[in-house]
Formats: C-alpha cells, structure tokens, sequence
C-alpha cells in the first residue's frame, strides 16, 4: 500500500533523509497545502532542536538501544513523542494512534506494535518521566539540551554554564522572524496598512527602518507579497551588514557570496535603484534564483557573476560585502540541522575559506572606499580573531566605529564590531566590522 502524502509523512521522510545524508529537501513538500508546508517546517525543525532528549526518553523505554533502530523507526518514535510533549493542540491518543499506523504502513505489524507498546508505556509515565542524570557533566547538559558536545564543551568554556544554558534555550525556541519593506516596490507606511487590513501583528523595530518582528512569515506567503517583492523575510541582525556598509546612489557595489541575494536587495534598495552591484558566487543554482529575486524586487542594478570569490580579477569599486560562508551557530534556532551538521573541523575549514575571502575581497576595494565582514557565527575564530588577524597582515585598512549606525547594545569590541545572540537581543546571532582603505 502506498503511503498518504502528509505533512507527517513528509516530515518523517525528511527526518530520515537528514540521518541518512545530513540535509532537508524540503521541496519534496510541494504538493500539499500552504498550512501542511510549515507544518512540515515546524515538525522537522522543532524535532531537530529537540533530538537529544527526545532519544534519552525514548530510549529509557525501548528494548532497542536508539544507535541500533532503523531510521523510519527512530523518527516515526521522534515525531509522535514530540507532540506528545510539546504539541497541546494534539491529543495523546491521536499522536500515538497516527505513529502506530505509520510504523505499520512503513515497516509491518510487529514494528507498530512495538511503537505502540513504546509510546503507551511513555503515556502512562508523562508527569514523572526520567531526567538525564549522566556523571559525564558536558554529556549531561548536551542531552538536557539537544546540542552537540563539542558546542556545549565550547560555550561552557567560553560563557560559563549558565548564559551556555541560556543561549542554547533560546536556541532550541521558537525564533522571532523579521520582514523588511521593500521600497522599490511600496513605501513604509502603505506596507504597514497593508498588515494592518490583513490583521497581521506586527512590532515596527527602533534599530533599523523598515524592519518588523511578526510572529509567523506565512501570512506573507500565503498572500504572495514575497513574491511579488513587496516585502522580504530578513532577520533584523543580517540587515545590519548592509546597513554600516551605507551604499549610496550611483555608487558600485560588490556583493561577495552573494547567494541567495536577500543582502544584495536590501542594497539595491538603499541605493534607491542608482549605480551598480555586482553579485557574485560560485553557485549556478542559487545566482539563478537570486536573478530571479531581484527581476521581483525591481532591484534592476544587480548583477549577477559566477565565480569562485577567492579568484577575482575585477576593478576597484567603493565598497564591498563580505558576508562570509560560516558555520552559522548565530541561527541554530532557524537552523537546527545546523547544529547536527557541523564539527570541529568544519569550523577550523571554514575560518581557513574566510581568511582566504577576506584577503581577496580587500584586494577590489578602492583607496577610501569600503569593506564590510561579516558572518552568522557566535564563534570568536571566525569573527573577531579572523579581522585582527587580518589587520595583522594589511596595513592599509583601518577599523571604523559603529556607533552612528546601529543601536549601542549590539555593539561590541569598543564600539568597532557589532555582534548579537539570541539569548540576549531576541535574534540571530550575527558578527560584522567595517573596514575603510587608507592607502
């Protein structure tokens, strides 16, 4: 029998795509409707923030270590204990009744009587269920709160228990989203009635113009107002980049590793349409999507340029962004395969690929123009340590202080970096300088 395509099915299948090769494909969710889709975004992401402890609980009821089930299996038990816990709109019996009939459908009768026995047996103990209680400290915080070792060891070292308790809480919450107007397309105050007529709550932000935390971005979506580039999802920390870049009108603009290309339109933007930016990145796919992107966002001054970003020869222009690849710890709470994805090495490739990237990117700035850095990493090697040492190296670039563009509480290093966390400005955690060529 062939399986209904659900959100819950999809999920799962996601989930198993994820153990198995380590990314989500979401367009296999493109046949159901609007609601199912972010259902789907919400099962798999809320899963992956809370994977750890999921499979401690699981674990202290099944006959089966967690290490030894087969991937169907582990997540159809994911899923249904995840609403057992967490989902208050779903029944108990509902959760337990849909895993059962999913475990059968996928894997036979014995494998759903074993979901079956499993979860029941989870139901009976939901007020007193077991805690984590290993003698290995940085085990025990890991599986409390569903990160990595190596990140908990790290954060620990780094902030002291309590704010790394903090920190990874916030990351395994609901995040905030941002929307930004796009004012190649609408004003401000028409945006704003718009929500209004459409009962959208909205929180207008006092850092940057433009910019609002909504509680949900598919309301924007389901309207097509992304499409139709009225507006642009954009979380309030990534503005930042290009806002202490400060285009201006007429000026020229390189984008490096552009895609997706939401920064190059927000430039656009600034710009009010005048002058010229060069979009580049090494993907094909996604410089595509981005030409797309800026045809609805009447953003008609990009450009777009395949290359690899380390292996440049283009003309000297006025300012430059370097939104470097990262590990991107600063949105593990939009992100949560994130955290399951990357490593110790990674980190130590990724700081190696930024060096390079920034050395190039310093290289197409001319004498009294400018270059921005910047990342959605929390990880000091990939952010402060990475421009002072670039600095070491290039005597012809000179830090600039922040304070006339971004709020005093997001800045950092004296005032010549800004950097935020989740934990303590209600978004992604982001890192940027600006740099300005003296000679």
């Amino acid at each position: 029998m062939e399986k209904e395509l659900t959100a819950r099915s999809v999920s799962v299948d996601l989930l198993i795509e994820f153990d198995d090769q380590k990314i989500i494909n979401y367009s296999q969710a493109n046949e159901l409707e609007t609601f199912e889709r972010a259902q789907v975004r919400e099962y798999v992401q809320n899963i992956l923030r809370k994977r750890s402890y999921l499979d401690f609980v699981l674990g202290e009821f099944s006959s089966i270590e967690m290490e030894d089930m087969k991937a169907p299996l582990k997540n159809i038990l994911r899923l249904g204990l995840y609403e057992m816990l967490f989902m208050d709109s779903t029944p108990d019996y509902a959760a337990i009744n849909e895993s059962v009939e999913a475990a059968k459908l996928r894997l036979g009768h014995k494998s759903g009587d074993l979901v079956n026995a499993i979860l029941r047996n989870i139901q009976r103990d939901l007020d007193d269920l077991p805690k984590p209680a290993f003698e290995d400290r940085t085990k025990l915080i890991a599986t409390t709160f569903s990160h990595p070792e190596w990140m908990v060891e790290r954060w620990v070292e780094r902030f002291g228990e309590r704010e790394a308790f903090q920190l990874m809480q916030s990351n395994n919450q609901r995040p905030n989203y941002f929307v930004r107007v796009n004012n190649l397309r609408t004003k401000t105050s028409n945006f704003k009635l718009r929500m209004e007529k459409s009962d959208i709550a909205f929180e207008e932000s006092d850092w940057l113009p433009g910019y609002f935390k909504v509680e949900s971005v598919q309301p924007f979506i389901a309207k097509d107002w992304l499409k139709r580039g009225v507006c642009l999802v954009q979380d309030i920390a990534a503005g930042f980049a290009p806002t202490i870049l400060e285009p201006e009108p007429g000026e020229d603009i390189y984008d490096v590793c552009a895609a997706p290309g939401t920064k190059s339109i927000v430039i656009s933007d600034m710009m009010e349409g005048e002058g010229s930016i060069t979009a580049i990145d090494i993907s094909t796919d996604r410089l595509q999507r981005l030409a797309q992107s800026a045809m609805d966002y009447n953003a008609e001054n990009i450009k777009i340029f395949r290359a690899d970003a380390r292996d440049l020869t283009l003309k000297l222009v006025d300012g430059v962004l370097l939104d470097a690849p990262c590990t991107g710890t600063g949105v593990l709470s939009k992100r949560a395969d994130l955290r399951w994805r990357r490593t110790p090495e990674e980190l130590e490739a990724s700081v190696k690929l930024q060096e390079e990237l920034l050395e190039e990117a310093a290289n197409l700035v001319k004498k009294g123009g400018r270059l921005v850095y910047s990342t959605c990493s929390i990880e000091p090697e990939e952010n402060w340590e990475q421009i002072q040492k670039f600095l070491g190296k290039m005597d012809n670039f000179e830090l600039e202080k922040l304070d006339d563009f971004l709020p005093e509480e997001v800045l950092a290093e004296d005032g010549y970096a800004y950097q935020t966390y989740p934990h303590k400005h209600g978004c992604d955690g982001h890192f940027g300088v600006r740099l300005k060529r003296v000679k």
